[in-house]
């Protein structure tokens, strides 16, 4: 499987200036990451926000570091420094790359998943499949294992521990149900498959766990 690129985060917007006459400039962009609130310039923060573009791509697993570096290097504007500013937000956490059939315990260890958007349930037609949306309208529909995650994943100290959390619970399925005997390394595989495609949709976000 490809090793894939996310931001990471919590856009709060842009900050303004207390001036008069107001001054259309933002002072900086704002990020929520983790326990703090990360200033962006306008340039970081248009390559931040680059990251979540073509969610059709996110869902193929196509969008990776080299991807992302030359859809900047070939946009309308094109970035000139646009290798150096994806690697130093990589550095800050504010971009996450990960190998989807690789070892995901380290990188999950240091986030937390949290939902944004509407859980939607899932339809007669596929039950399989849970969807998640805003304002009443789905963006995507992911297995019921990925959307525990997506609901609960949150309430844990990171989102490994929520893996290993629905692993053991999948070994004590109630009576009539199919046990499932997930290992803490499925589910997060099943996660990891669908993270880009939550957090480009904005049904999703990964935030940094403080302190790691």
């Amino acid at each position: 499987m490809p090793r894939v690129i996310v931001p990471a985060g919590l856009s709060m917007g842009p900050r303004y200036r207390y001036v008069r006459p107001p001054d259309p400039t933002p002072e900086c962009y704002e990020i929520h990451l983790g326990d703090d609130l990360v200033e962006l310039s306008e340039t970081e923060a248009a390559v931040w926000a680059a990251a979540f573009m073509d969610a059709a791509r996110h869902a193929k697993l196509e969008v990776d570091r080299d991807s992302l570096i030359r859809l900047l290097e070939t946009a309308p504007s094109p970035e000139p420094q646009a290798r150096e500013l994806v690697d130093s937000l990589l550095q800050r956490g504010l971009l996450v790359e990960f190998d989807t059939d690789g070892d995901l315990e380290p990188v999950f260890r240091r986030h937390k998943l949290l939902p944004l958007g509407e859980g939607l349930g899932s339809t007669a037609e596929e039950p399989h499949l849970h969807r998640i949306g805003h304002s009443g309208q789905p963006k995507i529909a992911v297995p019921v294992q990925v959307y525990a995650q997506w609901s609960y994943a949150f309430l844990h100290p990171n989102l490994w521990e929520a893996c290993a959390y629905y692993a053991d619970e999948s070994e004590e399925a109630q009576a009539g149900e199919e046990l499932l005997n997930l290992t803490p390394a499925e589910v997060a595989r099943d996660t990891a498959l669908n993270l880009p495609v939550m957090i480009s949709t904005g049904c999703a976000f990964l935030d940094p766990v403080p302190g790691q």
